[in-house]
């Protein structure tokens, strides 16, 4: 690789994970031209995993999520730009147009704009006590509702509303769930991990009420009662929504720069626009092995992040990472490995009814994903673990017989 010491002006538009793991990969690589991260939050750049769990739960602060400590990018010659909220990226003159109406100048940009909570468009969202959680601000909203005792409707089932939900029970407030599907989880995970993970959920006194949806919110002062399109209505103290994000993309409206579920970019994570790049969870990114995809994970944000940088210092490679992520639920954990949007089998090796097993998701033979709970290893940290095996088999489209997956007496390590 060759890096490029200039004196480009870099301009990463997002400060988060993925925004932060830009800059600091574009130092540690060499680069010495000027950077500067545009962030809309007051916080440094940190990883939001704890806003679901430990944070809001009140058992852990931010500070050793910080991508780096606050004074890092003084000391790295980063212009960290809080509270800097970008309204407009005009490609064509290469600068950028602020909320405050500041003009910014670049050479290479790289868009790290993540996305934001969907809201539903249903009467009610605007009342007091609906919560969206993203921000710290978010959290601290939601954690200041949670008291012992209190009641809070969750609205969606996904990683967020399963967290939170998990979060929640742990600070003592009885939970309601709505679920879209038939259970948590499983338009990701499928019907038999969803099922265990309703299993788990009720076992800690979670009301799941499933195939349905919120229709309205109800209350004066502030939200009162959820009624759902099947006519339930769950009296509540306060409501959380989770019902997935969508990129932000409303900088880049009436630019060049090609926009579908997301940032298009190619396998190095460049723009269709020249010195324009993305990453993190805004980026709709070319993958080697799964085609289109579009992350909403910590560990991509960081792993994209630093591909941008590299990329943008001229390196070829394709970012070709084998996408794993983890949840936390109770005294529970989920990690998962490579990117199934379908399957035609999935096989369990483990004991499902004791909730310790991984499964493996596979389509036309060939082993696309697999997912572990309570068991497997996290496959970044856990070189010897079952799902870091799977890791390496995805990564070549390895084809396993069923019955070698379903065999515990099979090491995959050998495989």
């Amino acid at each position: 690789m060759t890096t490029r010491r200039t004196d480009d002006r870099i301009v990463i538009v997002g400060a988060g994970l993925a925004g932060a793991s830009v800059a600091v990969t574009l130092r540690e690589e060499g680069f010495r031209g000027p950077i500067a991260l545009l962030g809309d939050e007051a916080t440094p750049p940190f990883g939001r995993p704890p806003l679901s769990k430990t944070y809001l739960q009140g058992r852990e602060g931010l500070g050793s999520w910080y991508v780096k400590p606050p004074d890092w990018y003084d000391r790295r010659e980063v212009e960290f730009r809080p509270d800097a909220a970008v309204a407009q990226l005009d490609t064509a003159a290469k600068q950028i147009r602020l909320g405050s109406d500041e003009i910014i100048r670049y050479d290479r940009a790289v868009l790290c704009t993540g996305g934001r909570p969907r809201r539903p468009a249903i009467p009610g969202t605007d009342l007091p006590g609906v919560h969206l959680l993203r921000t710290v601000a978010d959290c601290d909203a939601i954690k200041s509702a949670a008291r012992p005792g209190t009641r809070a409707v969750v609205v969606g089932m996904g990683f967020i509303g399963s967290e939170v939900a998990a979060s929640l029970r742990q600070l003592d407030v009885a939970v309601t769930a709505i679920v879209s599907g038939a259970t948590p989880l499983d338009t990701v995970l499928g019907t038999e991990v969803g099922a265990t993970m309703a299993r788990i959920h009720r076992e800690h006194s979670v009301q799941l009420i499933p195939r349905d949806r919120a229709v309205r919110f109800e209350g004066s002062a502030s939200v009162e009662r959820v009624v759902t399109k099947a006519g339930a209505r769950i009296e509540c103290d306060f409501a959380v929504v989770g019902v997935g994000i969508e990129p932000n993309l409303s900088a880049m409206a009436d630019t060049a720069i090609a926009l579908d579920n997301g940032v298009l970019v190619d396998a190095q994570c460049r723009t269709t626009v020249d010195g324009t790049y993305a990453a993190g969870d805004v980026a709709n990114h070319l993958h080697p092995l799964f085609g289109r995809v579009r992350v909403e994970h910590y560990n991509n944000a960081e792993k994209m992040g630093a591909a941008a940088a590299r990329s943008i210092l001229g390196d070829d490679a394709p970012y070709g990472y084998v996408h794993t992520f983890w949840s936390d639920q109770y005294e529970h954990k989920l990690e998962y490995v490579g990117h199934a949007a379908s399957w035609d089998r999935f096989v369990v090796r483990g004991n499902v009814q004791g909730q310790k097993f991984v499964g493996f998701y596979v389509r036309e033979g060939i082993l696309r994903a697999a997912v572990g709970l309570n068991r497997g290893g996290d496959p970044e940290l856990d070189k010897q673990g079952e799902l870091h095996a799977c890791q390496e088999l995805i990564a070549r489209q390895a084809a396993v017989p069923i019955d070698v997956l379903r065999d515990e007496r099979i090491d995959l390590r050998e495989l």
